[in-house]
């Protein structure tokens, strides 16, 4: 199964770098990410295109066989510009859905409102893993546990220090504010993973001087053309994108079911 969706590709490129396994069944790809099993996703399946609206319990079937073991329901559906209607299959069964903007830059510049003050560098120590976990866990997802956020990060790290590319944070008097990565995906690609800002820094221009950082260092040091973020349209993050020289490009279509907790 080819993949045409850019934020797809991308993801698939970083998940197998940190040790998932992604098999081709034709109409669809199974994602499996056995390090870390409440990653949903992680753990999920690719459609190669919008499902008939009467199919969502036949994938339903298809996940379940294929993942036994996982709690959560995550599809994803190929493609470069899918809408809310081309998930109708899954919003009958009462499905989460999900329509992001996959945004793209060949060139950044820097944000209007850089922060003055904040040190910017690569999460190198123990320490700012330990404290890239904590700001995991001090966001707005509930679902988030230490056990899943510790894996992450122990991913994210090898991936780093394997010259993948590198997690980058903004520190406030040696605390972490913000962070993200940035990893070469293939076919000279780079994408970005998990942009955070702390709740309680957020308004300071934190996000946008570390894309500008994250760019740079992709752009210059992995050797990558093409930037790539996703990003949900109706969160005002999206205004930071932009605002660096990102432009929305594609959509990226995903629905989940998520375990009661």
């Amino acid at each position: 199964m080819d993949v045409h969706s850019l934020g797809f590709r991308t993801d698939l490129a970083l998940l197998q770098l940190g040790g998932s396994v992604v098999e081709d069944r034709g109409t669809h790809l199974v994602v499996r990410t056995p390090a870390n099993p409440t990653f949903y996703w992680g753990n999920f399946v690719l459609l190669a295109g919008p499902p008939e609206p009467d199919a969502g319990p036949h994938w339903v079937e298809v996940f379940q066989r294929e993942l036994p073991e996982a709690g959560h329901r995550t599809f994803g559906v190929d493609g470069t510009t899918g809408t809310a209607e081309d998930l109708a299959a899954f919003a009958a069964l009462g499905y989460e859905l999900d329509v992001s903007v996959v945004m793209t830059a060949r060139a950044v510049h820097e944000p209007p409102h850089p922060h003055p003050t904040a040190t910017l560098r690569p999460l190198v120590s123990d320490d700012d893993w330990e404290q890239q976990v904590a700001l995991s866990m001090a966001g707005e997802d509930e679902h988030v546990t230490e056990q899943f956020a510790s894996r992450r990060a122990d991913a994210h790290r090898r991936n780093a220090e394997d010259g993948h590319g590198a997690w980058f944070g903004a520190f406030l008097e040696g605390r972490l504010a913000a962070s993200m990565g940035i990893f070469a995906a293939g076919d000279g690609l780079a994408r970005f993973q998990e942009v955070k800002t702390h709740r309680d820094a957020r308004g300071q221009g934190l996000a946008g001087t570390l894309v500008h950082a994250a760019s740079n260092h992709a752009l210059d040091e992995l050797g990558a053309e093409t930037l790539v973020m996703v990003a949900d349209p109706g969160y005002l993050a999206i205004r930071v994108y932009r605002a660096v020289g990102f432009d929305g490009t594609e959509s990226q279509l995903g629905v989940a079911r998520t375990p009661t907790l």
